[in-house]
């Protein structure tokens, strides 16, 4: 059986995203018939001679007729060496949120540009973005290689300032891989091209069906927010008292001694239920119901944990937020914060850093932050929450801030989750720069 890799997209407009992901579709056969007959007949309608491989993407009629791309679309598709669950993100500024979304499951991204073009805003954005998410791993496909002849000079360049950006975030150079790429002609992404003989690496599917896929968090300790409270009170299942939800993180079995959370309460794991009949373990990712050896006051929103290595159980937390909003973040702002399937409300405290992703620098004491901006803040909810650093548990150490209004998502949140360690001297900005900001 295959493994599974989740990877993510991400570019600027007309970067050719689209294209290039439509590629990979129709050049690993993923396409079914009746799509693919869509796709040559709006082509056709088009005046074009071949079929325009965006259409398997914007699927929406909108997006089709504005030549954007402005949801999160997951899509599906399998080679004999691995399965892929495939993000494609929009490239545009104002939907930074809908990238935040896509990447926070990934294990690779892929990130694109213009090779006319080069390295831009959005990519050092996004390139942040996948950074704070903790996505291990990134690749940058230089698209429309074909547009400056398959120039090695213009691909070196491009690479070369990319890996710089990329290893001050926090990337290792082993983790980072740049391929030049045609999406339009196919040039390096499914088959080798010819007309790329400077370049040695691997394909980029080659690369997606090799590259090491960080596991699911297996071996992380057990963190399982409960969804919903099962009790039937049927003549069947009079005393019935299950605890639903999916594992998070970790391993649960039969015989474990575990924690309720924030209450402390203490219990042994009696039953693992599925619908389809009893489990002896559980593993991150599964969704089963859980019965206890003691009769307990837990509800939705409570965290049921291994109670050797419980998160910790704490009213103030610091944080790094991906600010979603137009309406800007300012010290002392009522939210709501939604972390697993608890909500509380909450106040911002304190704005302790904003990070320039452009120039990697930090400005401290910011006065606030606004729409796309990344920063560190001091968080204090009406009561206790359990909460994992981000950098141990992605799952349980990452939360959303709601609107109280309104209920609109304001920002990305993540426990902890320090920003790159910035060397250097502060200015008369109050600013400390990681590189050389250029020109």
């Amino acid at each position: 059986m295959s493994d599974l890799l989740r990877l993510a997209t991400a570019g600027s407009v007309d970067d050719g995203k689209s294209t290039l992901v439509g590629r990979l579709l129709y050049d690993t056969k993923s396409v079914l018939a009746d799509t693919l007959d869509a796709v040559h007949r709006a082509s056709a309608d088009r005046g074009l001679t071949t079929p325009d491989l965006s259409l398997l993407v914007d699927g929406l009629r909108s997006e089709r007729e504005q030549g954007i791309t402005i949801d999160v679309a997951y899509r599906y598709f399998a080679t004999p060496r691995r399965s892929f669950v495939l993000a494609d993100t929009p490239g545009h500024v104002q939907y930074t949120r809908n990238t935040v979304t896509g990447a926070s499951t990934a294990q690779l991204g892929v990130l694109l540009v213009d090779a006319r073009k080069g390295v831009v805003e959005q990519t050092r954005r996004h390139a942040a973005v996948l950074a704070l998410l903790g996505v291990p791993r990134l690749v940058l496909a230089v698209n429309k290689i074909d547009l400056v002849d398959y120039d090695q000079v213009t691909f070196s360049r491009i690479a070369k300032e990319f890996t710089a950006h990329a290893t001050a975030l926090g990337f290792p150079e082993d983790a980072v891989l740049e391929i030049p790429v045609s999406a339009l002609a196919g040039d390096n992404v499914v088959e080798r091209s010819a007309n790329t003989p400077w370049y040695s690496g691997p394909t980029l599917l080659e690369h997606l069906e090799t590259v090491p896929v960080e596991p699911d968090p297996h071996d992380a300790p057990f963190r399982f927010p409960v969804q919903y409270v099962i009790r039937p009170r049927t003549p069947e299942h009079p005393d019935y008292r299950g605890y639903a939800g999916q594992v998070a993180s970790g391993t649960v079995r039969v015989g474990d001694e575990i924690a309720v959370l924030p209450g402390g309460l203490r219990s042994t794991v009696e039953r693992i239920d599925t619908a389809d009949g009893p489990l002896a373990e559980a593993v991150a990712g599964q969704s089963v119901t859980l019965l206890l050896a003691h009769e307990l006051d837990i509800s939705r929103g409570d965290l049921i944990a291994t109670s050797a290595n419980p998160p910790r159980v704490t009213d103030e937390f610091d944080a790094t937020v991906c600010w979603l909003s137009d309406k800007p973040l300012r010290p002392g702002a009522r939210v709501l914060v939604k972390h697993g399937t608890r909500t509380v409300q909450a106040i911002v405290t304190q704005l302790r850093t904003r990070f320039d992703e452009q120039r990697l620098a930090s400005t401290e004491n910011p006065e606030s932050l606004r729409l796309n901006e990344i920063g560190q803040v001091a968080v204090r909810t009406a009561e206790p929450v359990p909460v994992d650093d981000y950098t141990r548990d992605r799952r349980t150490g990452a939360f959303l801030v709601i609107d109280a209004a309104d209920g609109g998502t304001l920002a990305a949140g993540l426990v902890g989750a320090p920003l790159p360690e910035l060397d250097g001297a502060a200015d008369d900005t109050d600013s400390h720069a990681l590189v050389s900001p250029g020109p």
